[in-house]
């Protein structure tokens, strides 16, 4: 009986022993690449992602604000969809005219914190709660410290409906920026 394996059942055995050696580097590169998808994926979601149409809010017909003299505040329902998951929220508008006598829509989340603005009769401008900032009629910012004046949202008219698209603004910067 001899113990040296004679030299052609030494590449036999290397030979499977590689094969072998391989099969499983392969398998192990394929789960890796497998498992490593929903990562990924998990990192480029936020490129990928496509946000919700803004759907534009019905505030009133036009003949209701034909003959507004103060700001009118209105409540308008936001429909938020989120993968399957729908949201509907309530939002406060004010509905006024600029100097030029046409309608305008203002959010009425003050600029600089994100207080609700109410309209003060006495005063006869909006006067945030919260630090003082005083706005116009027309929502141009008077005094206080909000570096800009009440934001504006999109209107549009279909149907003598008054209707208008919510957009959420970044606070305390100077210029107007969409955030959401």
């Amino acid at each position: 009986m001899t113990l040296n394996p004679s030299p052609s059942s030494l590449s036999a055995d290397e030979s499977r022993r590689s094969f072998l050696g391989a099969l499983v580097a392969i398998g192990g590169i394929f789960v890796g690449a497998l498992l490593s998808v929903p990562l990924i994926r998990f990192a480029i979601f936020p490129l990928l992602r496509r946000t919700t149409e803004l759907k534009s809010s019905p505030v009133g017909e036009l003949k209701e604000f034909s003959s507004l003299t103060e700001p009118t505040l209105r409540t308008i329902q936001i429909e938020q969809v989120d993968g399957w998951r729908k949201a509907v929220s309530e939002k406060a508008v004010y509905v006024t005219k600029d100097s030029q006598g046409q309608l305008r829509v203002l959010t009425s989340i003050c600029p600089h914190l994100g207080c609700t603005v109410p309209w003060n009769k006495e005063k006869n401008q909006f006067v945030c709660p919260c630090h003082g900032a005083t706005f116009s009629l027309d929502g141009t910012r008077v005094s206080g410290p909000s570096l800009r004046g009440m934001d504006a949202l999109e209107t549009s008219v279909q149907d003598g409906q008054l209707l208008v698209r919510f957009q959420y603004f970044r606070q305390l910067v100077s210029d107007k920026e969409v955030i959401g």
